[in-house]
């Protein structure tokens, strides 16, 4: 067994894709649309979905924008300098909401950054 992917709703399928793959440097994998239940799908991910877990944005017709729920944390990503991702976010139009430093009570250095719909994005240093 293994994560396939990882569902988030957005407001707006081309902003986030956008986000996810010209500030955070993910591929767009696959795209498609389903008219008769209006929804459209896009994967985005570092690699292709048969090797890797991928994130699923999923735009439902009509709804601009979904309220936070309060259970769902984060997504990680590994980056291989904090900082350094930062600043290339941030250069990228990316919103930086935690800048790189240890995590509190460890030594592991780690960041934050939200997309567009105000997920949270935990870039953790390798």
């Amino acid at each position: 067994m293994r994560i396939l992917h990882a569902m988030l709703r957005v407001g707006d399928l081309q902003r986030s894709i956008d986000f996810y793959t010209k500030v955070l440097g993910m591929k767009l994998l696959r795209q498609s649309e389903n008219e008769a239940y209006k929804y459209s799908l896009a994967f985005v991910g570092y690699s292709e979905e048969s090797e890797h877990a991928v994130l699923e944005l999923t735009y439902n017709h009509g709804v601009s924008s979904y309220e936070m729920c309060g259970a769902l944390g984060h997504v990680a990503i590994e980056v291989s300098n904090a900082a350094k991702a930062c600043d290339d976010i941030r250069a990228a139009g990316g919103k930086v909401t935690r800048e790189a430093g240890s995590v509190k009570g460890g030594t592991t250095v780690i960041a934050f950054v939200e997309d567009p719909d105000g997920y949270k994005i935990e870039l953790i240093e390798h």
